[in-house]
C-alpha cells in the first residue's frame, strides 16, 4: 500500500465521521456573512483601506532582526502597549505565532503549565511543543495547586472563541503566587469589551499578566502580538523562533492596523461596541426564545450548539439556502457532541440583516428541537 492508499484511507474515515473540509473560492454569492470576526467592521473602513494603500512598500523585505524593520511596527507596538496596559508589546506575523512565541519564553520559567480545556489550538500546540508538563482544566475553573509547589504557567483565553464564555480573570490573578505567571490570549476580547475596548486583562496592572492579541479580528488586519514587561518582549525578541525567524509583517498591514486602533480606541469606537452589543443581546434572547441552545452571555459571539456533526450541517446548508452563511463548526475546533453553528455579529450589520437571520432560523426551529 502506497503512502496515497494510507492518504485516501484517512481521508474516507473523515469523511465517515462528517468532518470533511474545503476552501470556498469566494462566500456565497449575496449570501449574509454570520461568520466573519471583523467585529467592529473595520476591514473595510475607508480611512483603514486608505492607510493600507498610503504605504510606500509591500512586503516587509525579512526578518525584524535583519531587513525587516520598518517605522510602521515599532509605531503599532507602542499604541498597542499603552491600548492592552502593558509596558512593551512585540509584533508578530499572526496571533498562532504570536502564542506559541510566548507559551515558549515563559515555559521556561515555570515548572508546570496549567491551561483551560477550551483554548484554542494554538495554545495547546504551544505547550506541547515546549514539553512543559500540562494540566487540562476544566473549562472556566481555577485549578487546585495547594499540593504543588512549583512556579505556574497559567494559560487561558479571556473570551473564548467558540464558546462565547468568559474566563475567570479576577479568581486567576488573585490565586496567582510570587512566582507564577498568566498567559492571557485576548484575541476575542480586544476592540470588543473594556475601556476602549482594551479586553478584559487591561484592568489587572500586575507583571505576572501577559497578554496575547491579534490584528485580524476587531481591527480588521492581519497578525497578532505579545504585551507585557519589557523583560519578556526581550527574551521574545532573542529567543521567540517564531519571531527569529520569520518575516515580519507587511508594514501597510501595520499601518492599517494602527489607524483601525485609532477608530475603536475613539468615541467613535465606542459607539460601534454599544452597537454591536445590542445587536448581540437581541439575537441571543430571540434565539433561546426558538428553543435554540445558545451558549455564552455577552460578546460578538452566539454558539448556537447542536450536537451531531449531521444536526449542524444540515442547520447550515438550510441558512445558505436562505441567503445566510453561517458554517458549521465541528470537532476538532470544538469537542465531540457539541457541533454547532457560531453566529458572529459584527457593529455593521443591519437590522433588516438580522431579521433575515432570525427568520431563517426561525424557520428551521422545528427540526433542530426534533434532533
Amino acid at each position: 500500500m502506497s503512502y496515497l492508499d494510507r492518504i485516501r484511507a484517512e481521508l474516507a474515515a473523515v469523511a465517515a465521521a462528517r468532518r470533511e473540509r474545503g476552501v470556498r473560492a469566494a462566500l456565497p454569492a449575496g449570501s449574509i456573512d454570520f461568520a466573519s470576526n471583523d467585529y467592529l467592521g473595520l476591514a473595510r473602513d475607508p480611512r483603514v483601506v486608505a492607510a493600507l494603500r498610503n504605504s510606500d512598500v509591500v512586503g516587509s523585505g525579512g526578518s525584524r532582526l535583519l531587513g525587516g524593520a520598518h517605522a510602521e511596527h515599532a509605531g503599532l507596538e507602542r499604541a498597542l502597549a499603552e491600548w492592552t496596559g502593558r509596558e512593551r508589546a512585540r509584533l508578530f506575523s499572526s496571533g498562532y505565532l504570536a502564542a506559541i512565541g510566548a507559551i515558549a519564553a515563559l515555559a521556561s520559567c515555570a515548572g508546570v503549565a496549567y491551561s483551560d480545556e477550551l483554548v484554542h489550538a494554538c495554545i495547546i500546540d504551544g505547550l506541547r511543543l515546549t514539553k512543559i508538563e500540562r494540566r487540562i482544566v476544566p473549562h472556566a475553573t481555577v485549578p487546585d495547586r495547594s499540593s504543588d509547589p512549583r512556579p505556574a504557567l497559567f494559560v487561558t483565553e479571556s473570551a473564548f472563541g467558540m464558546d462565547g464564555s468568559l474566563a475567570p480573570l479576577s479568581a486567576l490573578v488573585a490565586r496567582l503566587r510570587e512566582d507564577d505567571v498568566l498567559l492571557v490570549d485576548e484575541a476575542h476580547a480586544l476592540g470588543v469589551s473594556g475601556r476602549s475596548g482594551s479586553g478584559y486583562a487591561a484592568i489587572f496592572r500586575d507583571p505576572r499578566v501577559v497578554v496575547i492579541g491579534t490584528l485580524s479580528k476587531a481591527l480588521g488586519a492581519a497578525g497578532g502580538f505579545v504585551a507585557g514587561p519589557a523583560e519578556v518582549i526581550d527574551l521574545l525578541t532573542s529567543t521567540a523562533r517564531t519571531f527569529i525567524f520569520d518575516t515580519a509583517p507587511p508594514p501597510a498591514i501595520a499601518a492599517a492596523a494602527a489607524r483601525a486602533l485609532t477608530i475603536a480606541r475613539s468615541a467613535e469606537g465606542d459607539e460601534l461596541r454599544a452597537r454591536l452589543r445590542g445587536l448581540a443581546n437581541r439575537v441571543r434572547r430571540e434565539l433561546r426564545g426558538l428553543g435554540y441552545d445558545v451558549r455564552g452571555d455577552e460578546g460578538p459571539i452566539v454558539p448556537l450548539v447542536l450536537g451531531s456533526e449531521d444536526a449542524a450541517l444540515a442547520l447550515a446548508r438550510g441558512l445558505e439556502e436562505r441567503g445566510v452563511y453561517a458554517p458549521a463548526i465541528r470537532p476538532p475546533s470544538v469537542p465531540a457532541g457539541t457541533c454547532r453553528l457560531r453566529l458572529t455579529l459584527r457593529a455593521n450589520h443591519t437590522d433588516a440583516e438580522l431579521d433575515i437571520l432570525l427568520r431563517a432560523l426561525a424557520s428551521r426551529a422545528d427540526l433542530v428541537a426534533s434532533d
